[in-house]
């Protein structure tokens, strides 16, 4: 086993949102930029730093002293099958990856009542010819940085997080 991204904290929604995305992120220590308009704007999808909810009183798992720590991480591959990764709030792979893309992490928005997932869409995004009626649907927003349990340095409170798609 290898380790693709040795230090980071686990990232997510918060807790008390409606909707946005159900899965948790590996938020990396050194994030990386591209465009973006910094500050809390309009609907969006956020990421917010991740805390352990073990405490003495209700701790079935045998641990103790955890509540409300943040949540460290790590990324890890098994050496000789193939991979494919998004990494988020980075532009860039790794030595020996192969950059298939990079772009936006985009979600559903944070007050829809829908669960959705953090997904890593192109920079260059593309549209159906003649498709915008607004009909709704599924919608895509993208994400924000919020900081607390994620650290606002490196992170920038309200600004827009970029992603990258490896493979191996």
């Amino acid at each position: 086993v290898s380790c693709v991204l040795c230090v980071g904290r686990v990232g997510g929604s918060w807790y008390k949102d409606k909707g946005a995305a159900a899965n948790y992120l590996c938020m990396p220590m050194d994030p990386d930029w591209d465009e973006y308009k910094d500050g809390v704007s309009g609907p969006k999808g956020y990421v917010y730093g991740t805390e352990y909810e073990v405490f003495d009183a209700i701790n079935d798992i045998g641990k103790k002293g955890f509540g409300n720590w943040d949540v460290p991480c790590a990324v890890c591959r098994t050496k000789g099958v193939s991979s494919t990764l998004m990494i988020p709030a980075k532009t860039n792979c790794g030595n020996s990856w192969t950059k298939e893309y990079s772009g936006y992490l985009m979600s559903g928005g944070a007050r829809q009542i829908v669960a959705t997932q953090y997904i890593c869409v192109d920079k260059d995004l593309e549209k159906v010819p003649g498709s915008s009626a607004n009909k709704n649907g599924a919608l895509l927003y993208p994400v924000e940085a919020r900081c607390g349990s994620l650290p606002c340095n490196p992170y920038v409170e309200g600004r827009e997080l970029t992603c990258v798609v490896c493979s191996k």
